[in-house]
């Protein structure tokens, strides 16, 4: 069975495709209600510790470590009932994790899709 996963940012429209649309982040995106980020699921458990994401800083020269440390962090057991959830989600079809990152490939939503697919 094919799993279909995607990124996007939050604030981008959504679309047909997205299918469950999750955000990955442990902060609400800035300057976004909720009724129009039209988000099914927020997993705020899943998303990196305050600690990492400061350390992280969004710098694309610290991904490798970022990943490495956030993959150490995935094995928490809330983090990883959250990203059991996230499986469960993209076996009943299309998931989209939302983030409100802009650089989307060197974010945690990135290294959540590589673990779902």
């Amino acid at each position: 069975m094919s799993v279909t996963v995607r990124l996007r940012r939050v604030y981008d429209e959504p679309s047909p495709e997205d299918g469950t649309r999750v955000l990955v982040d442990r902060v609400w995106p800035r300057g976004l209600s909720k009724e129009s980020a039209r988000v099914d699921e927020w997993a705020r458990d899943v998303a990196p510790s305050t600690e990492l994401r400061k350390w992280y800083g969004h710098d694309p020269a610290r991904f490798t470590e970022f990943r490495r440390r956030y993959e150490d962090e995935l094995g928490a057991p809330e983090r990883s009932a959250a990203l059991d959830r996230l499986r469960e989600l993209s076996r009943r079809g299309p998931l989209t994790l939302l983030t409100a990152t802009r650089d989307v490939e060197h974010s945690q939503a990135a290294v959540l899709a590589g673990r779902l697919t």
